[in-house]
Order: structure tokens, then C-alpha cells, then sequence
């Protein structure tokens, strides 16, 4: 009874991309992030979305979360300081557009962006252990919503070892929350490549896992190439596919949510879900998110300009079946069973199975397609 009112609500749940919204900002940038008021699956899901901008200048205070995420610059160059558990030394990571980080449960990370243009990074992570399902809450160490705000002066002092006026000075000087400017001339630490070893995979530049000539390219994150994606319990992939082109129909076949970001350019998107019922047809845009629900079937036609998508799946090494294309499950049944199936003709049922034989999970477009 409840995983039949379960489905019944994802049915009729709205599913259509949406932009996140403006949590806090300050001149050194802003946090955004989406809520599972306006885009209810996150919370079925317990998937939390959310996206940081860094002005020049910008600083993201230190602070840890009550999830685990993947990170994806989507934008600009800056630093990554991340401490990890137990570590008694930070990493001091250079990012760069198409960086993505696995962050563990206890990771202590601040950002930088020292110089123009903006640094942006989306965060995507799983919430189910977290205060909100759906949502992130950031704990931040410093600045007037710290945890120095909230002991008092004196458990400051003597957990720091400070005089009472010193204590009493480093709590009442704190007034950035969350992201703050530097001063002119304040000096940063400067990043070391080293630290970028193990810690990230740049997906513009990572080998492909799929290229498809006018179709689209795929690299995965899994455990091989992050292996701490094994820990925060996510995969994911960056997806870019060329004008016109299709994916093809395909569904996670191990119980896992599909959470997708349009980096940029535009498309159309259908998801089928129960009984065969089309639960979204929408046109999707750069800056919008949205989510497949489990075993619920997904495909895209780009427009075009191509579109280019960045997804984490709910599992470290997900299972994708298709079901179009030479890997399609319909060229595995039985051709008595698909003729039946289908009430056709031999005729029909030999003219299904004959198409996409040399085809991916890409379908680059005709002539017929593109004039479309």
C-alpha cells in the first residue's frame, strides 16, 4: 500500500526543470540552491541541488555539510581547500571548468576565485542522512552564522586557549555568513597541482567513454577513475551531445534516480513512466535541473546549438539499459516473442529489429531530422 501510494504521487508530481534560487549573497558572490518545494522530486529523491558564484575576490568560507556531493565547475578557475577527515593538513586544489570532486560526509571545504570571470560550481548530492531531505545544510565554521557565534565567550576561550578579551574580539569580528570579500591585497595561499591527483577528474579533458561521430560524447565518473565516489555512494557523467542529435530511450535498471543539469544549450526531454503514461514533455534549458524518477524511461533530442548535461546517479557505478540502438533490449527478445508482443507482421517485426544496428546510445540526425 505505501510503495503504491508512492508511485501514484510521482505520477502526478511535477517533474519539469527548474532554476535554483537565491539563498544568500554578499559582493563576493552568492549560493543558490533549489528547493523541494518548487521541485518536489528532490525530497522522493532526497537529492539536494545547489550552485555557488565567486565574484573576483570571492571567498566561501569554511564549512562542511550533512550530505555527501559531487562538485562540477561549471565555470571559470579558482582554488578548492578541502580537509579531509582525520587529515591534518588541507589540499589546496586548483580547479577549473570541468573539475569534478567527490565530497565525502565530513570534508571541510573552502573556495577562492581570484580573479575574473566568475568561478561557479554546482553541488549535487544525496540528502537521505541529512537535517532536510532534499536540501543541503552547510555548517559553516566562520562568519557571523558560525559556530563560534553560537558557543559562548567563555567555552571559546577555553577551548582555544584565549584570554576572554581575545576570545570575546574573534567572535565579534565575523560578520560575513558564508561568503565574504578579501581586502586589497590580502594574499591566499597559492593551490599545488600535486593535490589535484586523486581528487579530481576533468571531464572536458578525461578520455570518453562514448563517442559517437555528429551523436554525442559520454566520460563517467565511477570508481576507477574518482575513487572517492566509492564514498560519498554516486556516479555520475557529463554528457554533450551535438545539434539535432538523439539519446536514446533508456531507464536505470538498479533503483537509481537520475539527477540532470542542463550546462548549456537546450532541448527537448519525454519521460514515460507507469502503465506508459508520458509524465513530461518539456523543452529543457541551460541553468535548469530536473529528475528521473527510478525505472522511469528518459530521452532527449537537442536543438540546434547541441546540449551538454552533467548528472549524478544515485549509485557509485550505475546500470543503464536502452532501448534503442545495436544494444537495445528489443535486439536480445526472441523475434516470435517481439512479433507477438507488438501484434505485427514477421514483415514489421524484421523491419524493427533491422534499424539501429550499428547505432550507440547517440542517434545523430538525417537530413529529415535537421529540417525539422
Amino acid at each position: 500500500m505505501v510503495q503504491r501510494t508512492c508511485n501514484a504521487e510521482v505520477m502526478t508530481m511535477d517533474l519539469s526543470p527548474k532554476r535554483p534560487v537565491k539563498a544568500y549573497s554578499s559582493d563576493g558572490g552568492a549560493y543558490y540552491d533549489w528547493s523541494p518545494v518548487d521541485l518536489p522530486m528532490l525530497r522522493v529523491a532526497s537529492i539536494g541541488a545547489a550552485k555557488l558564484s565567486l565574484a573576483a575576490g570571492g571567498l566561501a568560507l569554511p564549512s562542511y555539510s550533512d550530505s555527501a556531493k559531487v562538485a562540477y565547475v561549471l565555470q571559470g578557475k579558482g582554488t578548492c581547500g578541502l580537509l579531509l577527515p582525520e587529515a591534518t593538513a588541507e589540499k589546496r586544489i586548483p580547479v577549473k571548468e570541468g573539475d569534478a570532486l567527490a565530497l565525502p560526509f565530513g570534508v571541510v571545504t573552502w573556495w577562492h576565485n581570484a580573479s575574473s570571470p566568475d568561478l561557479v560550481v554546482l553541488f549535487l548530492g544525496d540528502t537521505s542522512k541529512g537535517h532536510t531531505p532534499g536540501r543541503f545544510t552547510n555548517m559553516q565554521l566562520t562568519g557571523s552564522t558560525g559556530i563560534f557565534t553560537g558557543f559562548s565567550t567563555e567555552f571559546v576561550a577555553r577551548a582555544w586557549d584565549l584570554p576572554q578579551d581575545a576570545a570575546a574580539n574573534l567572535v565579534s569580528t565575523q560578520p560575513g555568513a558564508g561568503i565574504v570579500k578579501l581586502r586589497d591585497g590580502h594574499k591566499m595561499p597559492d593551490p599545488s597541482d600535486k593535490d589535484r591527483e586523486g581528487m579530481v577528474l576533468n571531464c572536458l579533458e578525461a578520455p570518453l567513454d562514448v563517442d559517437i561521430k555528429n551523436g554525442g560524447r559520454v566520460v563517467v565518473l565511477n570508481t576507477q577513475n574518482l575513487p572517492l565516489v566509492k564514498e560519498v555512494g554516486l556516479g555520475a557523467d557529463l554528457v554533450r551531445i551535438d545539434g539535432h542529435s538523439m539519446c536514446s530511450p533508456g531507464f536505470s535498471c538498479d533503483s537509481a534516480y537520475q539527477v540532470t543539469y542542463i550546462v548549456r544549450g537546450s532541448g527537448r526531454v519525454q519521460v514515460v513512466g507507469i502503465d506508459g503514461t508520458r509524465v513530461l514533455e518539456t523543452r529543457a534549458e541551460g541553468g535548469c535541473l530536473f529528475i528521473v524518477p527510478r525505472f522511469f524511461v528518459v530521452s532527449k533530442i537537442a536543438d540546434d546549438t547541441g546540449m551538454e548535461w552533467f548528472s549524478i546517479i544515485t549509485t557509485p557505478n550505475p546500470i543503464f539499459s536502452h532501448l534503442a540502438g545495436k544494444t537495445s533490449v528489443w535486439k536480445a527478445i526472441s523475434p516470435a516473442v517481439l512479433e507477438t508482443s507488438f501484434n505485427t507482421t514477421p514483415e514489421m517485426e524484421s523491419l524493427f529489429r533491422s534499424k539501429r544496428l550499428d547505432s550507440e546510445i547517440f542517434f545523430a540526425p538525417t537530413t529529415s531530422d535537421s529540417s525539422a
